[in-house]
């Protein structure tokens, strides 16, 4: 059982959440996580690049000389690729990179990131995120008061926050803060939670995330 300690938005420890590692899959997959990084850095991919061939750069298509009697090599057009300013020999045209992984794999990715986190000591856990007006300042203090500092430069200061029923106000309150990303727990991605150093839970969301894997595991065994 791993502990997560849970604190207030003055950063002071409220209580302590059991969590069990099964729930999360037991282990790291190390492979699994690396093929699904893959697809999503593949995924991204726009595949734009483009060449001409020998049948789309301009040139006359006449022959430029007689096939015999000149003493020069034969050629049947300057478009061709040995020529200067000829056509590219499979050279890329615009293409696309998407390929997908069975959605079973996906979600077994996503508990080995979270549980990634949970074991490294990378994930904080708050009690709630209540604000009324949206306000940057204010909401960019709580953060640093959880020991993470988003707008640092440093790599080790991004940070994921994933909230259960995300607002309006909490969107608006975070969206100037560099380095901060806020995602609803539902949508959350084994990219996502490893691409970000720090992951940060509401109690509420961390409770979701926990009763939805208790639920599967309890279909499973009826």
């Amino acid at each position: 059982m791993l502990e997560l300690t849970v604190y207030d938005n003055e950063g002071k420890e409220t209580e302590k959440i059991s969590v069990d590692e099964a729930l999360f899959g037991g282990r790291v997959n190390k492979k699994l996580l690396q093929e699904i990084v893959v697809m999503y850095q593949s995924n991204q991919r726009t595949g734009n690049a483009s060449t001409k061939d020998r049948g789309e750069v301009e040139g006359s298509t006449k022959k430029p000389w007689k096939q015999k009697g000149t003493g020069r090599a034969r050629c049947g057009t300057i478009r061709s690729p040995i020529w200067r300013h000829g056509g590219v020999v499979f050279g890329p045209h615009p293409r696309s990179y998407y390929y997908n992984i069975p959605q079973q794999l996906r979600i077994k990715a996503l508990d080995s990131a979270l549980l990634a986190k949970f074991k490294g000591n990378e994930t904080s856990i708050i009690n709630s995120l209540n604000m009324e007006t949206p306000r940057t300042k204010d909401f960019s203090a709580i953060i640093k008061k959880m020991g993470i500092d988003p707008a640092n430069e440093r790599p080790k200061n991004k940070c994921l926050l994933g909230i259960k029923d995300p607002k309006r106000v909490l969107y608006l309150s975070s969206r100037n803060i560099p380095g901060l990303k806020l995602m609803p727990v539902t949508d959350l991605n084994a990219f996502d939670v490893i691409k970000y150093q720090r992951l940060m839970l509401t109690k509420e969301s961390l409770e979701h995330l926990i009763s939805v894997r208790k639920n599967v595991d309890e279909k499973v065994s009826v």
